[in-house]
């Protein structure tokens, strides 16, 4: 092994130590205005040709596609957003997961079953509170408390 091969082998050792960053696969869903198989047809086309994308997903039922690959959101939005459809991002999250389900940010008759919309958890939630001459006349340590109780 020569000068030649020893440089680059430590040339290769040296290169080899800079780690570039790799890419997190993602999965980007949107929810995408469809009326038929070809506009389908169309969102899967466009979409699938962004840089990344490894599989795109299209349920016409629901209005909703999901692309997994290296894609970042903010390139896929755009592509679909090319398609001169009415594209956001996917709304709706499991019922589960959301503290307060049936607020009226969070209802949506149109949500696919068991799903709501993704709401902040600090929604106009406002808790009462009661004063203290309310609590006490329903009390039962008071003895001029109401007597229906």
């Amino acid at each position: 092994m020569g000068v030649q091969g020893t440089l680059e082998y430590l040339s290769d050792l040296l290169s080899s130590t800079k780690k570039k960053k790799k890419k997190q696969t993602q999965t980007v869903a949107l929810k995408i205005r469809m009326d038929c198989e070809g506009c389908a047809r169309k969102v899967k086309h466009v979409l699938s040709g962004v840089k990344g994308a490894k599989k795109v997903d299209v349920d016409l039922k629901q209005q909703k596609v999901t692309v997994s690959g290296y894609v970042e959101p903010k390139k896929v939005l755009k592509a679909a957003q090319s398609t001169k459809k009415k594209v956001e991002l996917w709304p709706y999250v499991p019922y589960t997961m959301v503290a307060h389900p049936y607020v009226s940010q969070a209802y949506d008759k149109k949500a696919p079953p068991n799903m709501v919309r993704k709401v902040a958890d600090t929604s106009n939630i406002k808790e009462t509170t009661f004063d203290d001459s309310y609590v006490e006349m329903f009390s039962d340590e008071n003895p001029n408390a109401c007597s229906i109780m």
